[in-house]
């Protein structure tokens, strides 16, 4: 049962990513223009499946299989991005939301637990683009870019995930899961 809850999580963020591709598109330049390295505090819609599919299916690798699900949904609807470093990011970000909740052995669920998972997971994407993308950029991009990537973890990876999985939670769909039963006991 998990693993079918896991791919239908996964297909359904891989369809996020693939309709966020498009308003990233019109969005970021926008935001570049107010201020270089601002669109950073967006990338967070295309990790945020790492911290729900935790908090939802509550073992360990989840995250990893979610993202490249997500990914490889996204994929198959057609991306503008090399197919390599879909999965290597997509396989990257799953780690890092793994490792807040590999630290309590998956016992821990929560808030906090949300937010930490979506915070190193922007650090992990942001160092991941300054590697890969953003070589040469001046410091006070690189800056603006990880302050940005750091607060669109914690808000959108983080406290949207948490979110995002009590509200689904609350309408009975994940009674069967203890994610679903204990909702009421998870709050920090």
């Amino acid at each position: 049962m998990d693993i079918a809850v896991a791919a239908a999580l996964g297909v359904a963020c891989g369809l996020v990513f693939w309709s966020f591709n498009y308003a990233y598109a019109v969005i970021s330049p926008i935001l570049r223009d107010l201020l270089p390295g601002l669109a950073s505090v967006l990338h967070a819609l295309w990790y945020f499946s790492g911290p729900l599919a935790l908090l939802i299916v509550r073992k360990p690798g989840v995250a990893i299989f979610v993202n490249v699900v997500g990914s490889l949904t996204e994929m198959v609807l057609g991306n503008p991005y090399p197919v390599s470093s879909v999965i290597v990011s997509a396989l990257l970000q799953g780690v890092a939301s793994e490792i807040p909740f590999a630290v309590t052995r998956y016992r821990r669920f929560s808030l906090a637990m949300s937010v930490a998972s979506g915070a190193v997971t922007a650090l992990e994407y942001g160092l991941y683009l300054m590697v890969t993308m953003y070589q040469g950029r001046s410091g006070v991009y690189v800056t603006i870019h990880m302050v940005s990537e750091m607060v669109g973890g914690v808000i959108i990876a983080g406290l949207m995930s948490w979110w995002l999985y009590r509200a689904i939670a609350r309408t009975g769909a994940l009674y069967q899961f203890a994610s679903g039963r204990r909702v009421e006991k998870d709050i920090d």
